[in-house]
């Protein structure tokens, strides 16, 4: 294993656990939750250094233990973590500078952008391709293999994959979707599958998701508003809405059982870490004010478990590390075990 966070950056030296999540060698085969890295940010708002981010976390998980004191399990020994495709990352740089260079071509249909600027955005859709495929095929294998599988973005868009895999191997799986955006908007005439886009990619292309359960948007059009509410297989909890109910008196654990009941009884997490507050992640690509404490997301994902629910996959997206600013991903670690540990509580819990 190899882990190039620090490399790629600095040009310096790597220190720390030498590619691990957690510094936990378990081999995947004889772990109950596989861990599958997605280096990927090719159309990021503000940059792409989610390109870097499991490096990051592998980094910053050196410093957290996967033992959880509230249900007194412990994930160590549970948990592996599949040797990092470092070709994604590599295909990701590329296709970002192409897509921030025809950028201020695309703002109509592919006839008004050019012939140059609309072979280079076929060039993307086809990057984009292949990096789902590559995700697909090894959330595909480990989840045949009988693993909960977890996906390190990344951006949002490394989420499709992941989902069509176990969407396949799980019947009438749902979708647990925790962001700040409702990434429903409609860029078919330009990045088929920008992160901007992931909801509505789901919906359309994957009929096995049973249902979607947006939680905490806050970032919303009025085109992606109407075209949600207008949709029988999602279910929308907008951030303000969530907040006004609290402010009249009802309980986060209400509102968590709420949420959960729309659910099936198989369950996605994918988690943006935009949907946290902005002190939780004020490096990420896409900040909006307001958002959930650390506290009331892993409650949320605690509440998939108490209810019953089977937690078969999981992601954590769109978080972005400096090496001055290294906070998003140790929270992002520390989330991951949290994960980790609710999909294996309820593998025990059964």
């Amino acid at each position: 294993m190899k882990n190039n966070f620090l490399k790629n950056i600095l040009g310096g030296e790597v220190v720390g656990d030498g590619g691990y999540y957690f510094g936990d060698k378990t081999s995947p085969k004889d772990a109950d939750v596989v861990i599958v890295s997605a280096p990927w940010s090719v159309t990021s708002d503000f940059g792409r250094g989610a390109t870097y981010t499991p490096d990051a976390v592998i980094d910053a998980s050196a410093e957290s233990g996967l033992y959880d004191a509230n249900s007194g399990i412990s994930a160590e020994g549970r948990v592996a973590t599949v040797e990092i495709d470092y070709n994604i990352q590599e295909s990701s740089e590329h296709l970002g500078r192409e897509a921030e260079r025809i950028a201020h071509h695309a703002v109509g249909t592919i006839g008004a952008v050019g012939e140059y600027a609309a072979r280079k955005i076929a060039h993307i859709n086809e990057g984009f391709a292949d990096m789902h495929t590559n995700i697909y095929k090894q959330v595909k294998y480990w989840a045949e293999q009988g693993k909960k599988v977890a996906i390190m973005g990344g951006d949002h868009s490394v989420t499709f994959g992941a989902v069509k895999a176990l969407a396949e191997s799980h019947q009438g799986v749902g979708l647990l979707f925790i962001d700040a955006h409702a990434d429903f908007s409609c860029e078919d005439e330009v990045c088929n599958y920008s992160h901007r886009s992931i909801a509505r990619n789901i919906v359309e292309e994957i009929p096995t998701v049973e249902r979607l359960v947006e939680v905490g948007v806050r970032d919303i059009s009025r085109a992606e508003s109407e075209e949600l509410s207008a949709n029988d297989r999602v279910e929308l909890f907008l951030a303000e809405r969530l907040a006004a109910k609290r402010f009249e008196g009802k309980s986060w654990g209400d509102l968590c059982r709420e949420i959960v009941s729309k659910l099936p009884q198989k369950v996605y997490i994918s988690l943006d870490i935009d949907a946290l507050k902005i002190e939780f992640c004020n490096n990420t690509n896409a900040p909006v004010p307001g958002g959930m404490t650390f506290d009331e997301v892993t409650y949320l994902i605690n509440s998939v478990v108490e209810s019953g629910r089977e937690i078969v996959g999981f992601d954590i997206v769109e978080v972005v590390s400096k090496i001055d600013d290294k906070m998003d991903a140790i929270v992002a670690a520390r989330l991951l075990a949290k994960m980790c540990v609710a999909s294996i509580r309820g593998c025990n819990e059964k």
